[in-house]
């Protein structure tokens, strides 16, 4: 028998069924190891929070998902546009919630694009920039299903 424990209602059907999977194990005290499709990825935790800081936080994953994908969306906006993506940048800052649950309370995303960028399209590249993947994800978050292996 699984045990199962859901935490969020799975009214969200996927639009498709292209099921995407990956692992994590454990590697060493707070640190853990992430394999997608070829790529390794490490996680840990700061010194002060017991870890030994040989890798980002998932949180600041978790940021870096959202300025990654922004990142992209703005370099396909540039190409689409026949503009050089060179010296796009996207800064983003959080901040962590004081009460509980832990939680990420904000995010700031900011779009550095490159100095030759026209005037008239820095409005379309900011729109553009708030329909990415992990943006749309986080206005409409997806159901999560948890459960236990037996």
């Amino acid at each position: 028998m699984t045990a199962s424990t859901q935490q969020t209602p799975s009214t969200n059907q996927p639009h498709s069924t292209d099921m995407h999977r990956f692992e994590v194990t454990h590697v060493d005290c707070d640190a853990y190891a992430l394999d997608i499709h070829g790529h390794r990825l490490q996680v840990d935790q700061p010194i002060e929070a017991g870890g030994t800081d040989t890798a980002p936080t998932p949180t600041e994953l978790f940021a870096a998902s959202l300025a990654t994908c922004v990142a992209f969306y703005a370099g396909r906006f540039l190409h689409r546009h026949g503009l050089s993506r060179t010296g796009l940048r996207v800064r983003t800052e959080f901040t962590m919630a004081t009460d509980f649950p832990a939680r990420v309370a904000s995010l700031r995303v900011t779009v550095v694009p490159p100095p030759e960028l026209p005037e008239k399209r820095r409005a379309a590249l900011l729109a553009v920039t708030s329909r990415c993947t992990v943006h749309n994800t986080l206005r409409q978050p997806p159901g999560i299903d948890r459960e236990l292996e037996p």
